[in-house]
Order: C-alpha cells, then sequence, then structure tokens
C-alpha cells in the first residue's frame, strides 16, 4: 500500500520530541505527527498524550519530495458532523443612508481635500502665535 496524502493509517510511535512523535508506518517508513496535530486542544506537553510504543491512528496531510511524510492524528479521527448554520439574510450593499452627498470625481474630491487642510492650518497657525506674544519677550 503506498502511503498518498488523506490515506488514514495505523502506526507506531517511535520517539518522541519536543516538536512531535516520530511514527513508523507500514512498509518500515517513517513520518512525523507534530506537536500542533496531535489533539484538537493545545499541547503543551506532547508526553502527555502519547509514549513510545503507543499504536495510533494517522492521517497522513503531506508527503514531501526528499520523503518527508507529515502526518496528524487529530484530523484522523472522524468528527461529529456540525449542525447546518442556518442562512443569514443577505445585506443589499452599497445602500449607505450616511452618504448623501452627489458622487466626486478626483478633481473634486483634491479641492475639498485642500479647502479643509487649508482651513485646518490656519487655524492652527492662529492658535499657535497668540500664545507666542508674552512668552518670547526679552526682558529688560
Amino acid at each position: 500500500m503506498s502511503i498518498e496524502v488523506g490515506s488514514k493509517l495505523q502506526g507506531k510511535v517511535t520517539g518522541i520530541t519536543n516538536f512531535g512523535a516520530f511514527v513508523e508506518l507500514s512498509e518500515g517508513s517513517t513520518g512525523l505527527v507534530h506537536i500542533s496535530e496531535v489533539a484538537d486542544n493545545y499541547v503543551k506537553d506532547i508526553n502527555e498524550h502519547l509514549k513510545v510504543g503507543d499504536e495510533v491512528t494517522v492521517k497522513v496531510i503531506n508527503v514531501e519530495n526528499d520523503g518527508k511524510i507529515g502526518l496528524s492524528i487529530r484530523k484522523a479521527k472522524d468528527q461529529p458532523q456540525r449542525p447546518q448554520r442556518q442562512q443569514r439574510p443577505q445585506r443589499p450593499r452599497n445602500n449607505k443612508p450616511s452618504d448623501t452627498r452627489p458622487k466626486e470625481n478626483f478633481e473634486q474630491k483634491m479641492a475639498r481635500f485642500l479647502k479643509d487642510s487649508e482651513d485646518r492650518l490656519s487655524s492652527l497657525k492662529k492658535n499657535t502665535e497668540s500664545r507666542r506674544g508674552g512668552r518670547g519677550a526679552k526682558r529688560g
């Protein structure tokens, strides 16, 4: 039996590291179950889930060109069917009641931006100049 992506196989844990577990498959090939593929929940210590010699069912999730085999224990488990979600009613798009302005072309938008910018800049200058008057005067 050749090892193909998506197939479920039986294997035996032959080694455990801090990043995953090595599983020996049929035909003498070995694959790696990454720590993120051991269980559905967060796995801090893989030794709490697996021991060397454990028989496990794994799913082949990838086979690299150099022969490395990526395995998953959590994807090999039959997942319970999720209940079908009800469809939400579709909202109409581009129906913005807050946008009452007529469509502007680029030049109109740029002119409005420049006017707003100049107004802000002039009010900023007025505020800063009125504050400078008494503080920077020379003392006699």
